[in-house]
């Protein structure tokens, strides 16, 4: 087939995943083969593609497409979450420009229009992911709440109560005002934020004195019930059963002592809000004292609080402080920084709230989540990621899990009530009859049972994803195939809230679905490794988001730079588990990406070079046999060299693979293909222009770049295939996708040094024409002094000839004396002479020779401190000890050669 003179990703990209879909390549059925399964991190079904899911999927789909090469069955599950918040905000918003509200049309009816929007909108961010290259198992999409997956919810739900690890309490949770429902503490993010701290005095009840406190929020004193000051501090031991009376609310409250209270801060004297924050409710539990809640589910002022009905919490915070201050109750309000919790997924300020919600218990949960990794039973990469997990589920800072949130959208909590019995049952036919046998009446019909308003938090059902995505709670067939999953690529942001909670629930039911046999043989574990990729963050180190606008339209990226472009920017930059900045500049307006990303501008100039090195082979005509034994020699040199490089590079890919190096896996594949192959044995075999190549040399070409192809395939899918179909004709499902990854071989590596080396004396003969202003075709002589090194290397055939051919030498000879009108150079611990045709600058060759000279002792001086370590020496591997100390030697002969030579110029 004709080759387009330039590689155009958007005529290739679709063709080539529509060709895989056809092939039905991405599917995965149980069969004889090892399983690598992967469950994706389900995005929010309300999301669209950004970097960080990009980043994600990119190092997903890599690891999954190389297993795919490996043979084995690699089965990649997808799916989307419900994401309870967010997705009933907006649908709630949708009905509302609609002038439909929610509590109007009630439960049932908004859940058909939330499905209608799931349906409609819910599966765009999967179908952006296509564009990507991600090969999913499509047939297997997966939604948090389908009915398989609810199901399985309520199961774990019922089986967790009826093993007393679920329990129903009233107790300070996180409020959010605006999407009136509980939140988790992890699902609250705290901020430093301006505010204003005011001063205020309370009356001493019966004196003329005046007790002064500190508060952010003066809007609660209207729900204070005491003041506490710390039992040591002696500002206020004559306070000891005495009242104050609260500001405008006029209400007497006692002083109590409570070790709690920080003497140094502010006054030392603390208002006690019960109902308003976590740790006054935790004093008033100690002390016995009343509860006044002065706020609305909404964030309102509630009748409790008895002034200012029904007003915004924050504009009472105005106006009470106004207030305050007219009656004479302000000292001082000052500028204060402090922080501030905000809903993760609405942004409002959360309230601390007394509300009855559903818990799950969670110190053996904990330990045993610890325990996993601890063990090394799952294991994390990076490893330092430990001490961050180790940190969150310890049991000085685990809490139970508030399991309960106050929407619609979800799976709504098997709990039915019926005077003061709770039933919990997976179905509401279940629920009747215990109610008959708890009561007594068998008249009783479902109406007679309330079930419980709430529904389950989001991660509640995603906590189970790698067992639900397999039917695992209905049927083990498939779960025992590809349970444990082999790994999750996730960011470390929900490594509690997701991550964590999958290890515990993989501990919980596995044994029970799977038996013990099995678990004793693959392990409970849900997966084996845990890959924590970084933050993806712009140039100023920010994170990427909406809030700032500094997020490039990821498909806006694609368009310009082609798939393939955008994964090896992603990839390049991205260092296992660290940050990875991406300065992809875009219009701030349209948000689309500008032409100005250097990393997928790298990329695409990436496949532009791998497509024009098709088109010159593809180009060159053939002939059965070389021109010369001086070209089959070289041909035959430069294709060994190479062929045991590429066993020497798949040896360190498989190493990269294994410690999710991913970054360093792409950088080695671009450094061989870029300079290795396009760069120096194309420039080796290339016959002279015009010429012909001979058949054998152009096979072993092909050969050659159909191996790399299948190397760099995962993490270029699109560029690759396209140009596996270019190096010949295939017969169908001959397809890249699905060739054989090697396994890792022996190589030569005395002969990759070579060669190596042969390409040093190349490089320093280019660099001395530049230098000396010499053309780059001028015929020159070379020598090499004579040694037993250099002797022992030019007995390999081919390679004088090599290093004549691409030098473009005239003669390459051996001397014992330095030849005239000649400069130096080194190669390793040889010395070359390169006769130039014009006089040399005496100087310039003494300044060169002198910073190499600094550079060579500087190393040396490096290399003994780190060999004088006892420490390394005796730790370190013994063949790493022994490279250094022939580094040490080398750069020592170095030096005698250069000041050698520096005696020679004076």
């Amino acid at each position: 087939m004709e080759l387009s003179t330039r590689y155009n990703p958007q005529e290739v990209e679709g063709k080539w995943y529509d060709h895989w879909m056809e092939k039905n390549y991405f599917h995965s059925v149980p069969d004889e083969r090892e399983a690598f399964s992967i469950v994706i991190p389900p995005p929010n079904v309300t999301g669209v593609l950004h970097m960080g899911h990009m980043l994600n999927n990119t190092i997903q789909d890599i690891l999954i497409r190389k297993a795919r090469l490996d043979g084995k069955n690699a089965c990649w599950v997808p799916g989307t979450d419900h994401a309870s918040i967010a997705t009933e905000a907006k649908v709630v918003k949708l009905l509302r420009e609609q002038g439909i509200k929610k509590s109007e049309i009630g439960r049932d009816a908004f859940l058909e229009h939330a499905f209608e929007w799931k349906d409609k909108y819910g599966g765009i961010i999967l179908d952006q992911l296509k564009r990507l290259g991600a090969s999913c198992d499509w047939e297997r999409t997966r939604f948090t709440m389908e009915d398989k997956l609810s199901d399985a919810v309520i199961k774990v739900f019922v089986d967790l109560y009826n093993k007393d690890k679920v329990y129903r309490g009233l107790r300070m949770t996180n409020w959010d005002p605006e999407a009136q429902t509980v939140l988790s503490n992890e699902e609250v993010i705290y901020k430093d934020e301006q505010s204003r701290l005011f001063h205020v005095r309370y009356q001493i009840e019966g004196t003329e004195d005046y007790l002064t406190i500190a508060t952010t929020r003066p809007e609660t004193i209207l729900g204070d019930t005491a003041i506490a000051v710390h039992p040591e501090d002696e500002r206020y031991t004559h306070l000891k059963g005495k009242r104050v009376i609260v500001p405008m609310a006029n209400r007497s409250i006692p002083v109590i002592f409570d070790k709690y209270v920080d003497i140094e801060f502010g006054t030392g004297a603390l208002k006690v809000t019960p109902a308003h924050d976590m740790n006054d409710n935790e004093i008033g539990e100690r002390h016995g004292l009343e509860v006044i809640d002065v706020f609305n589910a909404d964030g309102t002022m509630s009748e409790a609080a008895g002034f200012y009905l029904g007003m915004d919490r924050f504009a009472v915070r105005k106006q009470i402080a106004k207030d305050l201050q007219a009656l004479g109750s302000i000292v001082e309000i000052e500028d204060y920084k402090n922080k501030v919790g905000r809903s993760e997924r609405t942004n409002a300020v959360v309230e601390p709230r007394l509300t009855e919600q559903w818990f799950l218990g969670m110190k053996d949960f904990a330990k045993t989540a610890l325990d996993a990794v601890s063990k090394d039973e799952v294991t994390f990469f990076p490893k330092h990621f430990w001490n961050m997990y180790n940190n969150w589920l310890n049991e000085d800072n685990v809490r139970d899990w508030c399991i309960s949130r106050q929407l619609w959208w979800g799976q709504r909590i098997p709990a039915y009530y019926i005077g003061d019995h709770v039933i919990v049952k997976e179905t509401a036919a279940e629920a009747l009859e215990e109610a008959k046998r708890l009561t007594g009446n068998t008249e009783l019909t479902a109406a007679d049972l309330k079930q419980d308003e709430d529904v389950v938090d989001t991660w509640f059902s995603s906590w189970l994803w790698p067992i639900s995505v397999f039917d695992g709670f209905e049927s083990q067939e498939e779960l025992k195939y590809y349970y444990p999953t082999n790994v999750l690529v996730t960011g470390w942001d929900i490594m509690f809230f997701w991550v964590a909670r999958m290890v515990m629930a993989g501990y919980e039911w596995s044994e029970e679905l799977l038996g013990t046999d099995f678990v004793k043989k693959n392990g409970k574990q849900p997966f084996h490794d845990v890959y924590f990729t970084g933050m993806v963050r712009d140039n100023k180190r920010r994170k990427m988001s909406k809030s700032l606008g500094n997020s490039p339209d990821a498909l806006a990226l694609i368009d310009i730079y082609g798939a393939d472009g955008v994964r090896f920017g992603m990839l390049s930059s991205a260092a296992a588990g660290n940050d990875i900045v991406f300065d992809a500049p875009f219009d701030a307006e349209t948000k689309k990406a500008l032409n100005e990303s250097k990393l997928c501008e790298q990329g695409r100039n990436f496949c532009n070079k791998m497509w024009n090195a098709l088109r010159l082979i593809k180009g060159l005509e053939v002939v059965d046999t070389p021109a010369s034994q001086e070209d089959a020699a070289i041909n035959q040199l430069a294709y060994d060299w190479l062929i045991n490089k590429y066993h020497s590079l798949v040896t360190d890919l498989e190493k990269y693979y294994t410690e999710y190096r991913l970054s360093d896996a792409i950088m080695a594949l671009y450094s061989f293909i870029w300079d290795d192959f396009c760069s120096w044995y194309l420039e080796m075999v290339k016959p002279e222009y015009g010429k012909p190549i001979d058949l054998k040399t152009k096979n072993q070409a092909l050969d050659l770049y159909e191996r790399l192809m299948t190397l760099l395939h995962p993490f270029m899918p699109f560029v690759t295939e396209e140009i596996w179909h270019g190096l010949k004709d295939r017969t169908s499902g001959d397809d890249c996708v699905i060739s054989t990854y090697p396994k890792v071989a022996a190589f030569d590596d005395q002969l990759i040094e070579k060669v190596e080396l042969a390409k040093d004396v190349v490089s320093k003969v280019r660099e001395a024409r530049n230098k000396n202003g010499l053309k780059a075709k001028e015929l020159l002589k070379l020598f090499v002094e004579a040694s037993d090194t250099a002797k022992n290397m030019y007995q390999t055939e081919g390679l004088e000839a090599m290093i004549v051919k691409m030098a473009y030498l005239e003669s390459f000879e051996a001397c014992s004396d330095e030849p005239e009108n000649s400069i130096d150079f080194l190669a390793q611990t040889d010395k070359y002479f390169l006769v130039i045709n014009k006089e040399i600058d005496v100087e310039a060759e003494r300044a060169t020779l002198l910073a190499d000279l600094d550079y060579a002792k500087g190393f040396v001086l490096k290399l003994e401190k780190k060999l004088s370590n006892e420490r390394f020496v005796n730790n370190a591997p013994e063949q790493v000890v022994v490279n250094e100390r022939k580094k040490l030697a080398d750069n020592q002969e170095k030096i005698r050669l250069i000041e050698e030579s520096l005696v020679r110029l004076k």
